[in-house]
């Protein structure tokens, strides 16, 4: 059987040009590369738009935005590709900002499963698993202290949430000053659904380089793309 591959894709622009582009990407696609390998899963980064064609998107069990944001299609074709390859049983894994990807896109959205809104300054808080049984939360303490930007989302219903901030522990801003309201102390960080016959992972952690030699986080990232494969024990 031949090995799986999957495409990384980092792709960040807007066409007025003042668009955020992480210092990470190159430490991102880099761990994600090795984590695939240890697996025996090949991949390829790419971060030009015009790999969004069905016969190209074909090659891949799975698409992994690695901190790709706002633009990350040119073209309308494009964005159907990607859908209809989802839909139709391909993969999606999406690592930190790529929910600041497609903002205005209803069919992106609904494949990672949010879209990003705001995020706290990067700081350290609780990480809390809500589900300590997927491959994703393998080995994470049930409370796990982090330090990241706390990503907010507007979300779509019917997410299976694997990670949680616990809002009380993050120090600022107060919470009343944020700009998204929610009920209770937990908010979403890492979920993951299907989308027709295709599945989706996303995790709002990695904002700093350090996070991609940490080895819990490394994990996490493995074990999302493991089980968005169907490769996960």
């Amino acid at each position: 059987m031949a090995e799986p591959a999957v495409l990384i894709y980092t792709r960040n622009h807007v066409t007025n040009g003042t668009g955020f582009v992480h210092d990470n990407i190159a430490t991102s696609v880099a761990a994600v590369k090795e984590l695939c390998g240890e697996k025996g899963i090949k991949s390829e980064s790419s971060d030009d738009p015009a790999v969004f064609t069905k016969d190209n998107l074909a090659k891949f069990k799975a698409v992994i935005f690695c901190n790709s944001n706002n633009e990350a299609f040119a073209t309308p074709e494009q964005s159907k590709a990607f859908t209809e390859y989802v839909e139709n049983g391909g993969g999606f894994v999406g690592i930190h900002s790529a929910s600041g990807s497609e903002r205005k896109n209803p069919d992106f959205k609904r494949i990672l499963g949010g879209t990003f809104k705001w995020h706290t300054p990067n700081q350290k808080f609780s990480v809390v698993v809500a589900d300590p049984k997927h491959p994703s939360a393998e080995g994470i303490p049930a409370t796990w202290t982090w330090k990241d930007e706390g990503y907010l989302c507007d979300l779509v219903p019917g997410l299976h949430v694997i990670l949680e901030m616990d809002t009380t522990s993050v120090a600022t801003p107060p919470r009343e000053k944020w700009a998204l309201k929610f009920e209770g102390n937990r908010f979403p960080l890492a979920w993951c659904h299907e989308v027709g016959k295709g599945r989706s992972f996303y995790t709002a952690l990695g904002h700093d380089i350090a996070s991609y030699a940490d080895p819990h986080f490394r994990k996490h990232i493995q074990g999302g793309i493991l089980w968005t494969l169907g490769m996960a024990k």
